[in-house]
């Protein structure tokens, strides 16, 4: 003879309705007198209960995802609404940092960087042409062999930069 299902609820810290669903469902299985086998009971509760789901009183809440709520393909009424106001808060979120300017649009950014990085090669094209007659006389070199030395070296580090692919993906 084993010990009542309110005896074992109170063992498990556990309702006795948990207890009786657990027996109903098939998680552990009652003697023949309906009383339980403690340490059996115990065996197949925990081989045939699944760790407890977001919000339960004794589990941890687990922060979790729309994907990670709607990923199964059943999910419950309950589950649908969770992750309608995960969605809302995160438009939300975004709505508020729009507002706050702290938000740029993609297409606009990558427009900009990618004239910013236009109008430094110009310059740095440029830069021989202004700069070779000074330094050709103040090193007393020809000054057409060092212009033409300067812009080949130019040219070779910005192509050389040309070839790094920066990730704008995130």
């Amino acid at each position: 003879m084993g010990i009542s299902i309110r005896a074992y609820a109170r063992h498990r810290g556990v309702s006795d309705t948990a207890v009786r669903k657990a027996i109903q469902t098939g998680r552990i299985t009652p003697e023949q007198d309906g009383t339980l086998d403690q340490e059996r009971a115990d065996r197949e509760w925990e081989r045939n209960t699944e760790s407890p789901k977001v919000g339960s009183r004794r589990g941890v809440v687990k922060a979790r995802t729309p994907e990670d709520i709607a990923g199964n393909g059943n999910a419950s009424l309950l589950q649908a609404r969770t992750v309608n106001e995960v969605v809302k808060a995160q438009t939300n979120k975004v709505r508020l940092a729009r507002l706050k300017g702290e938000l740029v649009d993609r297409s606009q950014a990558i427009a900009h960087v990618f004239q910013l990085a236009r109008t430094e090669r110009d310059a740095w094209l440029n830069w021989p042409s202004r700069v070779s007659p000074h330094m050709a006389a103040h090193l007393g070199v020809d000054p057409h062999a060092f212009h033409v030395a300067l812009e080949s070296a130019v040219r070779e580090h910005l192509q050389e930069l040309g070839e790094l692919r920066p990730r704008v993906d995130g």
